[in-house]
């Protein structure tokens, strides 16, 4: 049993593997990660990125660690506007800090024993100056003394430590070209890196398994405007300074400034990055940037558009036909992507809850829009809709998608497998090829 979990998730993981081969991944890791049983784990999850092909940029905080050391010297830190004033004294204090945690990052991801992901393996891990900082000066009469801002980023230095397979690792203290050093915050060093590098992901982490409702229940994914709304509902009932509402600004950032996708996953939970990562529902929190694109659930008012749509299909007899009055009772059933008020695909999830089992059916993608996976995105959303109905399992009939469905994980099936009522319904003149989708044996992560 254990054998065929291990090859059906290796199978599982193999499209991600290859989709993020070569890309750019900025992971921040925070000082409450650090703090964590499980940092040692990730820490090896990271590693294994690397060994996969990503280039990493590991950014690491040290906020809790600075504040307990601070405490622990009897050096009151004084903050204003939020950010720390940092003095002669708070500041060899945080240096001490932030380099042991450099050296340990370093030599834990120079660890080559054979129960970690090294074995046999050398990672070059490279720090030096390429971020370059300022001072954040005098604010109404405050002095922040050596806290500072990212100036600019060597872009090039990492890229060539990147290109060669090393992991670039930086951290909160940062070199002015006056010869000074200023503390700056992992979040913004992370972003401005993200941003200048044109990063495929930027990644943090919290303690939940992302950002979660008010319920309690992680949301999987949240666009820039919606995470702000979040940040708002955080500062109510969490310091500012928290990991998740600090990441979750930082990330509003990155994704308005080019970065693709930000993802929040839990330091708590072990290889919650790799389940994010390589799996498709996500474990996490995933942030992306507004779109002209949109997926969403259809209105009446799309009823044109998707006619549009499936008509050409229809008279080819790769659909069934539906009539303009089948489609307005139905229109609750689909889904749709909305491209600038054109709709330029469509899918819908026919119930059967009475057998815990759904149809995904009527999916079509406009022809000049079909170099994007955009079939697969309607998939996953009407996947999801079929998980939150706690349905068991996904049907499909279709005479000419059959590989379609099956490289999506569908397997064949037989007329006696369907729901009772749409077994009923089956046109045997058409001989539609029926297929499966097991929900329960998907895994829990993207």
């Amino acid at each position: 049993m254990r054998t065929t979990e291990l090859v059906d998730g290796f199978r599982q993981s193999a499209p991600y593997v290859n989709a993020h081969r070569g890309k750019t991944f900025v992971v921040m890791l925070g000082g409450e990660a650090v703090n964590q049983r499980g940092y040692r784990s990730i820490i090896n999850d990271v590693a294994l990125l690397n060994s996969l092909g990503i280039k990493i940029v590991l950014v690491y905080g040290a906020r809790p660690q600075i504040d307990e050391a601070l405490a622990m010297s009897g050096i009151d830190s004084q903050f204003h506007e939020g950010v720390r004033v940092t003095d002669d004294a708070s500041f060899k204090v945080i240096k001490q800090v932030a380099g042991a945690m450099q050296l340990d990052i370093t030599a834990r991801l120079s660890t080559s024993l054979s129960s970690t992901p090294m074995t046999g393996n050398h990672i070059n891990v490279v720090s030096g100056n390429f971020v370059i900082a300022q001072p954040l000066g005098v604010d109404q009469g405050v002095d922040y003394c050596h806290s500072g801002r990212v100036r600019r980023i060597d872009v090039n230095g990492i890229r060539r430590q990147l290109d060669t397979n090393g992991i670039v690792l930086l951290g909160p203290v940062a070199a002015s070209v006056t010869g000074e050093s200023f503390n700056l915050t992992a979040e913004e060093v992370a972003t401005q890196v993200a941003l200048k590098l044109k990063a495929d992901k930027m990644i943090g982490f919290c303690m939940e398994s992302g950002v979660v409702d008010e319920k309690g229940e992680v949301i999987p994914e949240l666009m820039p405007n919606e995470a702000e709304k979040v940040v708002e509902r955080y500062r109510k009932i969490i310091p500012p300074c928290m990991s998740t509402v600090a990441f979750l600004q930082a990330a509003i950032e990155a994704c308005r400034g080019g970065v693709h996708r930000c993802h929040i996953v839990s330091y708590c939970e072990d290889g919650a990055l790799l389940q994010e990562l390589f799996s498709l529902d996500g474990i996490g929190t995933q942030i992306a940037p507004q779109s002209s694109e949109q997926l969403r659930r259809a209105c009446i008012g799309d009823i044109g558009g998707i006619l549009d749509l499936i008509r050409p299909l229809e008279e080819q007899g790769f659909l069934v036909r539906r009539s303009r009055e089948q489609l307005e009772m139905e229109i609750e059933q689909f889904s749709v992507i909305d491209r600038d008020g054109l709709i330029i695909g469509c899918a819908a999830l026919y119930p059967f809850p009475e057998e815990e089992a759904g149809e995904f059916a009527c999916l079509v993608v406009h022809p000049q829009y079909r170099d994007a996976d955009r079939g697969s995105v309607l998939l996953r959303s009407v996947i999801n809709q079929a998980k939150h109905m706690q349905f068991k399992t996904l049907f499909a009939l279709t005479t000419r998608s059959i590989h379609w469905f099956l490289e999506q994980g569908f397997e064949f099936a037989d007329v006696e497998d369907l729901p009772a009522k749409k077994k009923s319904l089956y046109n045997y003149q058409r001989r539609s090829k029926i297929l499966k989708l097991d929900l329960s044996a998907l895994t829990q992560a993207r």
